[in-house]
């Protein structure tokens, strides 16, 4: 690699020289040869991409060659004037390839000279500009399909970031292509004004310098002139043709001639009327048939082998592709692929289309973005791509979220309408369709636009129905993380913290847990909505308690309390006070009486009078604390803690239960009431 990097850094010191130092006219035929070598070189690799970005490195190969061919003009044109000889090469193209007729060359390269600037160089610029145009403006589209297809799930992450790779690639190339046809079009003006300064310069010198006669040295210095123009403008006509194929060329399977071939011949009857056409041509005017019919009797040959290559009872392309197709379908592992569901999924009614279209101006596939990010940088949870997609079985304003391919959320928005939440007796005043906060249930109203404004200088929470919806799948996506957290996402977050921590992943799994095990004990962190986003904090708690038990219950609740700053932060309100419910003593102690172990776990096990009677209590306690506008929090001792939460789960599962171990000292902890049977 150091090799071809000194390689191309000496190449380029070496053009620098070739400016200003005369060279042999041995070194200057091998730097000929190399000119021609190297744009055919060009040319061959530019037919075979099957796409521009293959060879991306082009626009600067460009310019690299055209400065090459231009210091060897420089060199050449110093050795004409100030020797009369331009060495073996630039006179065989002068003797030879013109017949040593300096105005036949003349003219043959002012055609050559012709043909790049006007036909080839005109053309390929024009090309590029439009490519660079459409290219630049078509990157934001390509950017918003490809957070589409991310959110919808068809693209991972990497995908994803490959393709923003390749569009910012194309725009690059795309953008330097348009600079670079520059290059070629001076190259080919700069040609012609060489050729031009070389015979008159040339023509001065061999009569005022050499002592030529008028007719010797006109003879001479144009025949070398021409010559030295031939052997530039050919290898600049060579990349000339390189510059427009690249900028043409569309993105293929195949390269160009396999294209060429393909396309041209895939209509046989076409070629038989072409052949057809020739043959007339030759007997109905005077060009006769030695030249016509042996070129119509090959194009009609190979339109019969084409025919002959393709089977007489050959299925039309559309029936092919549904045979295809139909045989994909029959295929054992394609039938798998139905079995698979996706971990989280969206779905919303025709009516509710412009929330994710963004043409429209929705956000809704942002929105979703967001809500992942947030989720991570709240809760350290990585929320598995989400599917987005219409469902026409919904009513037009209804969406629902599903958590592998089971309902667990739903609701209806109003587009053009504005969500009004607020007390009742505000409410009440504002016109509207009453409704409920899918997100937190309480009373609201959709209102339209027009009572937006009345309803804010009233103090009402008004929300659009893109946040409407936000919020409400923050909420589902938080209530069912735990569902979410499969041993696989367990795994990624292992892996990541490995990188960062790889001594404490090691002690820990797979030496004491398994991926399993692990996942077990964030799921019940989650289940509480508890972060895990420190994540090493509760690998140091497992690693400390996971060498004498595996019960995932008891490692949760030393993982509790080994986060008991962040559980009490959560929890504390602003004025540093934390007020809970407490059981009484007596209670408590029947509580702990009723804890029951068995083979399929332990468990609070209570008679349906003392259930009912304990539920009773706590709500009228609750709803107490709300009407006082404190959260309702309910501590316990650590021994009953997890038994009394999963069984409160059910019945008051926004009700968080909180130990004395999980609480710092320095907490202010004040008991507003106590639960008594």
């Amino acid at each position: 690699m150091k090799f071809k990097d000194s390689a191309v850094l000496v190449f380029i010191v070496l053009i620098v020289i070739m400016l200003v130092i005369p060279l042999p006219t041995l070194l200057l035929d091998f730097l000929i040869i190399i000119n021609m070598t190297l744009a055919l070189a060009i040319l061959m690799v530019a037919m075979n991409t099957r796409e521009a970005l293959q060879f991306s490195i082009f626009p600067t190969l460009l310019l690299v060659a055209t400065l090459f061919r231009l210091a060897l003009n420089v060199s050449t044109t110093r050795a004409i004037l100030s020797q009369g000889y331009g060495g073996r090469v630039i006179e065989a193209f002068g003797h030879f390839v013109i017949g040593g007729n300096p105005v036949v060359g003349f003219i043959i390269f002012l055609i050559l000279v012709l043909i790049q600037f006007i036909v080839i160089t005109k053309g390929a610029e024009r090309v590029s500009e439009v490519a660079a145009r459409f290219t630049l403006d078509a990157m934001p589209g390509k950017q918003m399909s490809i957070d589409a297809d991310l959110n919808a799930g068809l693209i991972t992450e990497a995908e994803a970031r490959q393709r923003r790779k390749q569009i910012e690639a194309e725009a690059d190339f795309y953008g330097a292509m348009d600079g670079a046809s520059k290059f070629v079009k001076g190259d080919a003006i700069a040609g012609m004004i060489i050729v031009a300064v070389n015979i008159v310069g040339g023509f001065v010198i061999g009569m005022l310098m050499m002592g030529l006669s008028f007719g010797e040295s006109l003879h001479r210095f144009t025949l070398l002139s021409v010559g030295d123009g031939l052997v530039a403008q050919i290898p600049a006509l060579l990349i000339s043709t390189a510059t427009g194929i690249v900028v043409t060329r569309a993105s293929s399977e195949s390269n160009l001639g396999e294209e060429i071939t393909s396309q041209l011949t895939a209509y046989p009857r076409s070629l038989y009327i072409v052949a057809g056409v020739i043959a007339l041509l030759g007997l109905l005017t005077p060009i006769g048939i030695h030249s016509t019919w042996p070129v119509a009797a090959l194009v009609a040959f190979a339109a019969w082998r084409m025919q002959q290559s393709k089977a007489p009872d050959a299925p039309s392309t559309e029936e092919s592709a549904v045979e295809e197709g139909a045989q994909e379908l029959r295929r054992t592992e394609n039938v798998y692929q139905l079995l698979y569901t996706d971990p989280v999924e969206f779905e919303f009614g025709y009516g509710l289309i412009p929330l994710a279209d963004s043409k429209q101006g929705g956000d809704l596939l942002d929105r979703v973005v967001m809500i992942r990010r947030q989720l991570a940088a709240e809760m350290g949870f990585v929320l598995p791509v989400v599917r987005i997609r219409d469902n026409i079985q919904l009513h037009p304003n209804e969406y629902q979220v599903k958590i592998r391919g089971t309902r667990v959320a739903s609701g209806e928005v109003m587009l053009d309408h504005y969500l009004v939440m607020g007390p009742e007796e505000q409410l009440q005043q504002i016109p509207g369709t009453e409704t409920k906060d899918p997100a937190f249930g309480i009373p609201a109203r959709w209102v339209p636009q027009a009572q937006r404004e009345e309803a804010e200088l009233a103090g009402l929470t008004v929300v659009d129905p893109p946040s409407v919806i936000a919020t409400h799948l923050t909420e589902v996506f938080k209530k069912h993380a735990h569902e979410l957290l499969s041993r696989q996402e367990t795994q990624a977050l292992i892996d990541h913290l490995k990188e960062q921590q790889p001594a404490l992943v090691e002690e820990l799994v797979p030496k004491h847990l398994s991926v399993g095990g692990v996942q077990k004990v964030l799921a019940n962190l989650l289940r509480e909505k508890v972060s895990i986003r420190n994540l090493a904090l509760i690998f140091e708690a497992l690693a400390d308690h996971a060498s004498y038990t595996q019960d995932p219950d008891l490692l949760t609740e030393f993982v509790r309390q080994a986060l008991s700053r962040q559980i009490t932060q959560q929890y504390c309100p602003d004025d540093g006070i934390l007020r809970v419910l407490t059981f009484s003593p007596t209670l408590e102690k029947r509580l702990a009486d009723s804890i029951h172990r068995k083979e399929s776990g332990t468990q609070l096990v209570l008679d349906p009078a003392t259930s009912q009677q304990l539920l009773q209590r706590l709500s009228e306690q609750i709803a107490r604390l709300a009407q006082g506008g404190w959260q309702p929090l309910l501590l316990t001792s650590p021994a009953l803690r997890p038994y009394v939460r999963r069984y409160l789960e059910k019945w008051l599962p926004d009700v968080p239960v909180l130990s004395y171990n999980e609480l710092e000292p320095d907490v202010q902890v004040q008991s507003v009431g106590v639960v008594q049977l």
